[in-house]
């Protein structure tokens, strides 16, 4: 989303360290995390690190940090930014999702106006048939339990939905602290869907199902007319942000 652009690891920034002109090596041999504060810290050799705007890299809950942890042990002779999704996600929700809260909701909120699970494919048959048999039930647990009654549509011309859904998006997001709201933010997206979104933040879905619901379609024309092996690179990336943000919500309890 464009609020929260992706953010280099902490100690790169803190180094001035630019992937383009160096790696950076490792520096540190231990890793762990302790109670700080409210929080839980990430240590490296006892030092918490610093994200890019140099706030401490401390986290809400102690699963939270040892995912955090975890991707900082799992680093090689030279530190891979591609390998710290976890890390990109905590020091985004510090430096800047709580710095723009309301941009941030406000952009989830639009994604209920054009919610991907709204727009049935007009042909062929199947296809329609698949999505409303996936999509429906979702789109039920929105009204039923948050009240984001969301109207569908066949083709790809917009259909407006109610303000009122769409307020309630907003406040739903609002309402979660800046490392929940962040996750909220990448999901929904990557799932082209606040509803999706939603679902996998409290838990009532996993990431690799809310992924592949998601992509009905695109999984259509794969049995119609195969995929290279770029596309299957590409959604496997996809697909593993997915079950990352999986394991975010849930470790933020």
């Amino acid at each position: 989303m464009s609020h929260i652009p992706p953010l280099d690891p902490n100690v790169a920034a803190r180094k001035g360290f630019r992937e383009s002109e160096e790696r950076l090596k490792r520096f540190w041999k231990a890793v762990d995390v302790a109670a700080d504060g409210d929080g839980w810290a990430v240590r490296l050799d006892g030092r918490v690190p610093k994200t890019p705007a140099h706030a401490r890299m401390i986290l809400p809950t102690e699963a939270a940090a040892r995912l955090v942890a975890a991707e900082w042990a799992g680093q090689g002779e030279f530190i891979d930014p591609a390998t710290m999704p976890a890390t990109r996600l905590a020091a985004t929700a510090i430096d800047r999702v709580s710095q723009v809260r309301e941009a941030v909701a406000d952009e989830i909120a639009a994604f209920a106006g054009s919610d991907c699970l709204c727009y049935l494919a007009e042909a062929p048959a199947s296809l329609v048939s698949e999505q409303a048999q996936a999509w429906g039930p979702w789109r039920d647990w929105a009204a039923r339990t948050h009240g984001i009654t969301l109207e569908v549509a066949q083709g790809i011309i917009h259909r407006p939905q109610a303000p009122e859904s769409i307020a309630r998006t907003r406040a739903l997001a609002l309402a979660l602290d800046d490392f929940a709201l962040t996750g909220l933010a990448t999901a929904v997206p990557l799932l082209g869907s606040a509803v999706l979104g939603l679902a996998l933040q409290q838990g009532e879905i996993g990431g690799a199902a809310a992924f592949e619901l998601s992509r009905i379609d695109e999984i259509f024309q794969e049995r119609q007319w195969g995929v290279d092996d770029e596309a299957a690179e590409r959604t496997a990336a996809r697909r593993a942000e997915a079950v990352l943000l999986e394991r975010w919500f849930r470790a933020l309890g």
